[in-house]
């Protein structure tokens, strides 16, 4: 009896302790603890989100270099041909940022085992720290095969931010050795080195060759560096930045349809999407009363209104398909998709949507974004083994012609054949966040980021407020 009890006991440790939890020892081996970061799960989640969920993970995990013996073992490729059934050759950091995240999430479904995901994530960390970097920062673009720079990419700040959101998730989640290792590569990034103290900008791109160019001014993607920048007990810059930031941002009009929001040179949706992949901002305000989460609810009420809008110009735009982000199109991958109103009036709009556009604001939106997935799951060319493909495009209504896609759209609609790792994360992680707010509560529970938080100014918001 009291063996059988025994071996009860112990399953009830392994099952809590594959429900997330880090570990505050100094030893070196990984162990968890009974803190469970998903706890309260949504019931009744429709199937396409599940399938969605489970492509993406499948995506970052099979596309993975898991060659122990490679220099680049964890890099996972910036995109995958479904068109011929094989990843592409180079990797993005940014998708390894995602990747790493999504590892938990593999866990709790049970997709992985906790041995076999931890192995995967302490692994890829040693390769982190072999990588060539530049004062902690990485190059955006790397061999899949050699983990070296190619495309004469730029070292790259966002990128290498969305890398470190994914390394302090995973280390935060499997503790131990693992976390060591992960505060340690984010302890080493040098934020002050990419910060340009004349003007209170972060500079935009980096390369040896050349130097540094170009500066973030306004309101975009980049709030992730703020926070990580802030809470760095290494190379740390105060509130500075972000303030010269909203300084440097434009609020939008007030409308029937969305209230005034901070707008971004092109209007892609991801801007709005990216840094609440893993920062909760639902429930604090910076110390002007700023919420971002409000901020992002109202950029992609926008964001349905303008495909209203266009309906009667392209027939792949409407109520349920809307969302417009960088993205694949009939001419190419085109960083500008967006909408108006933005800051730049720089968008382009041809008609092409991807469906990370709706998936991404699931946590602002829920109502509409599912609406809108459901009616992407009814085109069959928009669906691979790893869920969604990137964007497709159904040309222009009768009467109205776009010479930028003229002859570009075959019968039936032109549809992506690629998988973009970046944009199949944010769609990953937001479903999750929509389902447990699990990244979330792993993320919010890192020492870094709430020392980031506090000297930002977040506080929460009160509840008279909310």
């Amino acid at each position: 009896m009291k063996k059988r009890l025994s071996i009860v006991v112990l399953l009830l440790l392994i099952v809590s302790g594959c429900n997330g939890g880090s570990s505050s020892s100094s030893d070196s081996s990984t162990t968890v603890t009974s803190i469970s970061y998903r706890s309260e799960v949504r019931e009744d989640v429709d199937q396409v989100l599940l399938d969605e969920l489970h492509g993406a993970f499948l995506f970052f995990y099979e596309t993975a270099n898991d060659d122990e013996n490679s220099p680049a073992y964890g890099l996972i490729p910036d995109r995958f041909h479904t068109h011929l059934d094989k990843p592409g050759t180079v990797s993005s950091i940014a998708s390894v940022g995602f990747g790493l995240s999504m590892i938990p999430v593999g866990v709790e479904y049970e997709w992985i085992s906790y041995e076999e995901a931890s192995n995967r994530v302490l692994k890829t960390l040693i390769t982190l720290e072999n990588l060539e970097r530049v004062h902690g920062f990485y190059y955006h673009f790397l061999s899949m095969s050699t983990g070296r720079r190619v495309w004469d990419s730029e070292v790259s700040v966002i990128d290498t931010a969305i890398l470190m959101n994914g390394v302090l998730t995973a280390g935060k989640y499997f503790g131990g050795e693992i976390e060591q290792k992960a505060n340690k590569l984010y302890e080493e990034v040098e934020w002050n080195w990419y910060f340009d103290d004349t003007t209170y900008r972060f500079y935009m791109s980096y390369k040896p060759e050349e130097g540094f160019s170009g500066s973030w001014s306004g309101y975009a993607e980049q709030l992730m560096m703020f926070v990580l920048s802030a809470g760095s007990p290494t190379y740390s810059l105060d509130k500075s930045p972000y303030l010269n930031m909203k300084y440097s941002s434009i609020l939008s009009s007030k409308t029937d349809a969305y209230d005034p929001f901070y707008l971004t040179w092109t209007g892609s949706l991801f801007t709005y999407q990216f840094s609440h992949a893993w920062i909760d901002f639902r429930n604090i305000e910076d110390e002007k009363g700023v919420n971002w989460f409000t901020n992002s609810v109202n950029a992609t009420k926008a964001a349905i209104e303008f495909s209203k809008l266009y309906s009667n110009r392209y027939k792949s735009m409407h109520e349920n398909s809307w969302g417009l982000s960088a993205s694949d199109g009939p001419n190419g991958y085109i960083g500008p998709y967006g909408i108006a109103p933005n800051s730049g009036s720089a968008n382009v709009v041809d008609g092409t949507v991807p469906p990370y556009g709706a998936i991404g604001s699931i946590v602002f939106t829920p109502e509409e974004s599912i609406k809108a997935i459901k009616h992407y799951r009814t085109y069959d060319k928009l669906w691979s083994k790893y869920g969604f493909k990137d964007a497709y495009n159904l040309g222009t209504v009768d009467g109205y012609e776009d010479e930028s896609i003229k002859g570009k759209i075959p019968e039936g609609g032109w549809f992506a054949t690629d998988i973009i790792g970046i944009d199949k994360g944010i769609s990953a992680l937001m479903i999750e966040n929509y389902i447990s707010s699990f990244i979330w509560n792993i993320y919010m529970d890192i020492d870094y980021v709430k020392n980031g938080l506090e000297v930002l100014g977040f506080t929460p918001i009160s509840e008279g407020d909310k």
